[in-house]
Protein backbone atom coordinates (compact mmCIF):
# COMPACT_ATOMS: atom_id res chain seq x y z
CA UNK A 1 0.00 0.00 0.00
CA UNK A 2 1.51 3.52 -0.97
CA UNK A 3 2.05 5.92 2.05
CA UNK A 4 0.43 9.55 1.46
CA UNK A 5 1.68 12.09 3.69
CA UNK A 6 -1.13 14.87 5.24
CA UNK A 7 -0.38 18.14 6.02
CA UNK A 8 -2.23 19.18 10.10
CA UNK A 9 -1.66 22.33 11.89
CA UNK A 10 0.87 22.06 14.64
CA UNK A 11 -1.91 21.95 17.23
CA UNK A 12 -3.30 19.19 15.80
CA UNK A 13 0.35 17.28 15.53
CA UNK A 14 0.56 18.14 19.27
CA UNK A 15 -2.79 15.68 19.96
CA UNK A 16 -1.85 13.51 17.58
CA UNK A 17 1.69 13.27 19.06
CA UNK A 18 0.70 13.13 22.78
CA UNK A 19 -2.21 10.21 22.12
CA UNK A 20 0.42 8.26 20.83
CA UNK A 21 2.68 8.59 23.27
CA UNK A 22 0.10 8.02 26.13
CA UNK A 23 -1.58 5.20 24.10
CA UNK A 24 2.06 3.48 23.16
CA UNK A 25 0.98 3.35 19.47
CA UNK A 26 2.52 5.25 16.44
CA UNK A 27 1.18 9.11 15.02
CA UNK A 28 0.18 6.48 11.59
CA UNK A 29 -1.80 4.62 13.83
CA UNK A 30 -3.72 7.68 15.72
CA UNK A 31 -4.38 9.11 12.53
CA UNK A 32 -5.54 5.82 10.71
CA UNK A 33 -8.37 4.77 13.70
CA UNK A 34 -9.45 8.85 14.04
CA UNK A 35 -9.85 9.18 10.28
CA UNK A 36 -12.17 5.66 9.97
CA UNK A 37 -14.16 6.24 13.45
CA UNK A 38 -14.68 9.85 12.03
CA UNK A 39 -16.04 8.23 9.03
CA UNK A 40 -18.16 5.78 10.21
CA UNK A 41 -19.74 8.65 12.46
CA UNK A 42 -20.67 10.41 8.90
CA UNK A 43 -21.25 7.95 6.78
CA UNK A 44 -24.92 8.92 6.31
CA UNK A 45 -23.82 12.36 5.32
CA UNK A 46 -20.74 11.22 3.01
CA UNK A 47 -23.44 9.02 1.53
CA UNK A 48 -26.53 11.83 0.97
CA UNK A 49 -23.13 13.46 -0.68
CA UNK A 50 -21.98 10.84 -2.98
CA UNK A 51 -25.90 10.14 -3.61
CA UNK A 52 -26.34 13.86 -4.75
CA UNK A 53 -23.61 13.99 -6.60
CA UNK A 54 -24.64 11.04 -9.04
CA UNK A 55 -28.04 12.42 -9.16
CA UNK A 56 -26.70 15.77 -10.89
CA UNK A 57 -23.86 13.39 -13.19
CA UNK A 58 -25.67 13.40 -16.52
CA UNK A 59 -22.42 10.84 -17.82
CA UNK A 60 -20.86 13.86 -19.68
CA UNK A 61 -17.54 15.47 -19.27
CA UNK A 62 -19.11 18.98 -19.04
CA UNK A 63 -20.60 17.63 -15.85
CA UNK A 64 -17.73 15.71 -14.15
CA UNK A 65 -15.71 18.40 -14.51
CA UNK A 66 -18.14 20.49 -12.92
CA UNK A 67 -18.83 18.09 -10.48
CA UNK A 68 -14.95 17.32 -9.36
CA UNK A 69 -13.88 21.10 -9.85
CA UNK A 70 -17.24 23.17 -8.46
CA UNK A 71 -17.09 25.28 -11.41
CA UNK A 72 -20.42 25.64 -13.17
CA UNK A 73 -20.21 25.14 -17.15
CA UNK A 74 -19.75 28.73 -17.72
CA UNK A 75 -16.86 29.32 -15.47
CA UNK A 76 -15.52 25.98 -17.45
CA UNK A 77 -16.42 28.18 -20.95
CA UNK A 78 -14.92 30.81 -19.78
CA UNK A 79 -11.61 28.85 -18.99
CA UNK A 80 -11.68 27.57 -22.62
CA UNK A 81 -13.77 24.92 -22.40
CA UNK A 82 -13.87 21.06 -22.67
CA UNK A 83 -12.12 19.52 -25.79
CA UNK A 84 -15.15 18.22 -27.99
Amino acid sequence: MAVAPIKVDAATDQLVSHAAHFLSRSKKDIVDAAVREYVDAHREEINAGIKTALDQFDGTDATAVSLMTGLSAAEIDDLGGLPQ
